[in-house]
């Protein structure tokens, strides 16, 4: 029975976490679409703004998800 609700909580964990990279290509691909720059060329020049901005957009999703996700858990 113990070993049966492990198995099901890591199995939650690796659905979880692919959920999350999911959404997280589709904020950063939104986000790509919204400005009036390339963000990948930004951030290869090394512009900090930009890469503040998709830190943000990740650590947001990143906790959402993660908050959904543990709700669900429970």
């Amino acid at each position: 029975m113990q070993s049966n609700i492990i198995l099901l909580n890591f199995l939650y964990a690796i659905i979880g976490g692919i959920i999350t990279i999911l959404f997280m290509f589709v904020g950063y691909t939104l986000l790509d679409k919204l400005t009036h720059f390339n963000t990948s060329q930004e951030l290869a020049k090394g512009n900090r703004a930009v890469g503040s901005v998709i830190c943000g957009i990740f650590i947001g999703i990143g906790i959402a998800i993660g908050l959904v996700i543990g709700m669900g858990l429970n």
